[in-house]
């Protein structure tokens, strides 16, 4: 079995020992068992990160790397007449915390009846699409805060006056 422990930096030409192709709910965990395209059996135990996307690579215990690859799902696209029509339909979808991904004209969510209803009812046109799935990180990816001054812990969504902080 080949186990799996670390991301590795981008590297352009490095030779990988193989292919995991994974679907989007595997790319946010951080343990689990899956196989290469090849056939292999692995084991995933990654620490704290982003969401694995396709093309990260990952490091083998044995310094090897493997290529993520981005599974294609079941997916609905979601399409409107007007770029202002659809950018209702993308705050409506993040209204409801849905991962989604952001195409030119397009939005593209995973297959979900009560969504697929709603949008329709909000004048949206859909298909059914079967594609990689590499939805939007979110406002809070990669340590994202929303107060950056110095030695003031980032805030999210406080209603209300910012206390007052000393400059001793």
């Amino acid at each position: 079995m080949i186990e799996i422990d670390d991301r590795n930096e981008p590297n352009r030409g490095a030779p990988l020992a193989g292919q995991l192709e994974l679907s989007f709910a595997l790319r946010q965990k951080r343990q689990f068992s899956s196989r290469l395209r090849s056939g292999e059996e692995t084991l995933v135990r990654l620490p704290r990160g982003p969401i694995l996307r396709g093309g990260d690579l990952l490091r083998t215990s044995d310094g090897g790397l493997i290529e993520v690859i981005a599974a294609p799902e079941s997916l609905l696209q979601v399409e409107a007449n007007h770029p202002s029509e659809l950018a209702r339909l993308a705050y409506h979808l993040g209204n409801r915390h849905v991962a989604t991904q952001v195409g030119d004209g397009f939005l593209r969510i995973a297959e979900d009846p009560v969504l697929e209803n709603m949008l329709l009812g909000l004048g949206a046109t859909m298909r059914r699409v079967v594609a990689p799935f590499d939805p939007e990180a979110g406002a809070y990816a990669h340590g994202h805060r929303h107060s950056e001054e110095a030695g003031r812990p980032g805030r999210i969504h406080v209603y209300g006056p910012v206390p007052a902080t000393s400059n001793k």
